[in-house]
């Protein structure tokens, strides 16, 4: 995720990152400037349509046109904003949880080593969660003090949440924590893994292909038959106003593709792995 000041106007105008849609979007820029140079040298120049007013009148259709496609984006941009923001709170939910779940076991285990055991292995909740949402490999030997086997064909937040209930279920075997404590921690495990299922149900139901299709299909269509009627009044100039119209109204949909998953590697994507290290110091320091 990018950091910035949100206060420093200068430079949000003046710098491009990598992950700005003026870069991605620079070739196709190139080729609408292009095609209207084209056709304002084919209505004006070389078939002289100047004087057919019903040519003209097309502009009428681009001005309807153009208050329907801004609600259309409108709702495509706050609908991938909601799932961005979705997904900050349910990791900000892990963040509070696995405080809550140290804050208890520091008052309840008395074992060294069991403290031990849960300062290494609760923070890595988060870290494997991290990796799991972003589809990438874990090594077998996750902690530093812990060997735990890990099944890449298995489910791996559930692993180790089942490690973690293990253990707690060990504690109450030996009489270590009583029934009523074995509930309140039980609820602790149970919200991680309603926090895992909550993001895996982001991650995996994405925008109906048929409305992400509809919106690309219109803003295509939209923008090829500007020139045809604004070429009479702008002339040549239809080609800088045609383009900058595209990259506003295709910037708006590749942000919005790019926010409706928000458990990615891209630029605006959720800084999980800097929240998962927040969750190791903070249990660290509990326990």
């Amino acid at each position: 995720m990018v950091s910035y000041n949100t206060k420093d106007w200068f430079t949000f105008i003046f710098r491009f990152h990598k992950g700005d849609t003026f870069r991605q979007l620079i070739p196709i820029m190139l080729a609408i400037g292009l095609y209207c140079g084209i056709i304002e040298y084919l209505e004006i120049t070389y078939l002289n349509l100047s004087s057919q007013n019903n040519i003209k009148n097309i502009t009428i259709m681009h001005g309807m046109l153009g208050f329907v496609i801004s609600l259309l984006l409108v709702f495509r941009t706050n609908t991938a904003y909601d799932r961005w923001w979705e997904g900050r709170k349910l990791w900000g939910t892990l963040v509070n949880n696995s405080r809550n779940f140290a804050l208890k076991l520091s008052v309840i285990l008395t074992s060294e080593d069991d403290k031990t055991f849960f300062r290494t292995i609760i923070p890595h909740y988060a870290t494997v969660l991290n990796k799991h949402l972003k589809n990438e490999e874990t090594a077998l030997q996750l902690f530093d003090d812990l060997e735990l086997e890990i099944d890449h064909k298995i489910h791996l937040p559930n692993q180790v949440a089942m490690k973690i209930f293990e253990r707690i279920n060990k504690l109450y075997v030996s009489g270590q924590i009583t029934g009523d404590q074995l509930i309140v921690l039980n609820d602790e495990i149970k919200s991680f893994t309603e926090v895992c299922g909550a993001c895996e149900r982001i991650k995996n139901t994405p925008i109906p292909y048929s409305y992400s299709a509809f919106i690309k299909k219109f803003i295509f269509f939209y923008i090829m038959t500007l020139p045809f009627g604004y070429a009479f009044s702008l002339g040549y100039y239809v080609i800088p106003v045609v383009v900058f119209i595209f990259y506003v109204l295709a910037s708006l949909e590749l942000i919005a593709e790019e926010i409706e998953d928000p458990f990615g590697n891209d630029e605006n994507d959720l800084p999980t792995q800097k929240i998962a290290e927040n969750i190791k110091k903070h249990v660290g320091e509990v326990l």
